[in-house]
């Protein structure tokens, strides 16, 4: 799960706000002083991750607007300063070890609060246009003193941080102008087990020099394309796949927006989930709780759909990857050793043709979901197609039969 949830939650118009809308720093001062989610509580966010079969959770612990949900000591722009005076990063990942979920953090390397971030000309900063910071002086070593220190802050004063999500690079803004070097060697002085993404160097549409046949010190462990899944998965020079991670929101904002009703489908995401996994990659599906820290009904509804399908097929998820099997017409395939899971989105028209699977490799083929005997499906209808093994989903191989579960019906193909 990704959380993004801020300042920007209480204008709800998305987490761009204060840049699309050019907002100075007193026109968005007012939802500082009016930031109070008392009733906020994290545990209800770790919550609804876990049921819904979700490992890890992300938290923004600062994004673009430099507001921090935690107590740092180098900024008085805090959720400590604010009328509930409250660490919520510190709740949140005291709550999701609580429940054995690993903890993500989110920090951006932008920062239009902070007074020595450039402004004027900046492709985002909601005053690159104003003529009045055209002159102004700016102390750039200042300000990455002070972005170094607060990740400073977030790997030694929180415990284990599992995944460290960085966002993001822009223009000449990437790489070493970040001291991204120095960076990676600090975090990693503090959790040398942390997973770092690919954003100190690039962005949600580029890959980074991971795919490249000489990575950076600062590649990251993993390439992170957005609202977009990889036509083929993610390989880098020589071929060799690179681990990746879809991450993608459940309507068309990260943050709150009660206008946005565009909201995907639980079996959208699902067969989304389920792609990734076929190519190799992963997913973080993104919730944006309103301004009192409450996750919206409508996401919490997909999130529950979500984790009863993941309840009964997590097997087919959990731990698996390619299956190295060109994709079937009727779906996808995943798999883990020796077993192939049959991911069937379309009703076959008579017996299932399991494309790409030796024929006489199958050893057993089971329903995920009771695991019950699926019988072979070869018969006269399919002589003229020997090399290609077939699964009966009823009782009579040329016979046609509805799916029983219409998101996703998963068949356990264990091999010889």
């Amino acid at each position: 799960m990704f959380i993004h949830w801020g300042l920007y939650s209480i204008p709800a118009r998305g987490e761009w706000v204060r840049s699309e809308e050019r907002l100075s720093t007193s026109d968005y001062a007012q939802y500082f002083e009016e930031f109070n989610p008392e009733n906020c509580d994290p545990k209800e966010w770790v919550l609804m991750a876990k049921n819904a079969g979700m490992q890890y959770i992300v938290l923004t612990a600062k994004h673009h607007d430099g507001f921090c949900l935690f107590d740092s000591a180098l900024t008085d722009y805090k959720s400590t300063n604010t009328r509930c005076k409250r660490d919520f990063v510190r709740e949140f990942a005291d709550a999701a070890r609580e429940a054995g979920l690993k903890v993500g953090l989110y920090y951006s390397l932008l920062d239009w609060h902070h007074p020595d971030y450039p402004k004027y000309k900046d492709a985002f900063h909601p005053m690159r246009a104003n003529p009045l910071f055209k002159n102004e002086s700016t102390n750039w070593d200042r300000y990455l003193n002070y972005m170094h220190g607060q990740v400073r802050e977030l790997v030694s004063n929180y415990g284990k941080i599992d995944i460290l999500w960085f966002d993001f690079s822009y223009d000449d803004m990437f790489g070493e102008k970040w001291k991204a070097a120095e960076l990676v060697r600090m975090v990693r002085s503090f959790q040398p087990d942390v997973i770092i993404d690919n954003r100190l160097e690039t962005s949600g549409e580029g890959f980074g020099s991971l795919v490249t046949d000489t990575p950076s010190e600062y590649a990251g462990d993993f390439v992170s394309p957005e609202q977009i899944i990889p036509p083929e998965g993610i390989r880098n020079a020589q071929g060799e796949p690179v681990p990746w991670e879809l991450c993608c929101t459940m309507n068309n904002h990260w943050c709150y927006d009660p206008r946005d009703q565009q909201f995907k489908t639980p079996k959208m995401l699902i067969r989304k989930l389920v792609e990734c996994v076929s190519k190799g990659g992963n997913m973080i599906l993104n919730v944006g709780p309103d301004a009192n820290g409450h996750i919206p009904d409508q996401s919490a509804r997909i999130l529950k759909e979500i984790g009863k399908w993941i309840e009964i097929n997590g097997e087919s998820i959990y731990g698996c990857t390619n299956a190295d099997i060109p994709k079937p017409e009727w779906g996808r395939y995943t798999r883990k050793g020796n077993t192939i899971y049959a991911h069937i989105f379309e009703t076959p028209l008579g017996p299932l043709g399991l494309t790409g699977i030796p024929v006489d490799r199958i050893k057993m083929i089971r329903r995920l979901s009771d695991g019950s005997e699926v019988i072979r499906g070869e018969s006269w209808l399919t002589a003229s197609f020997k090399d290609i093994p077939f699964a009966c989903l009823g009782e009579v191989p040329h016979f046609t039969y509805s799916l029983p579960d219409d998101i996703d019906t998963v068949l356990k193909i264990t091999l010889k």
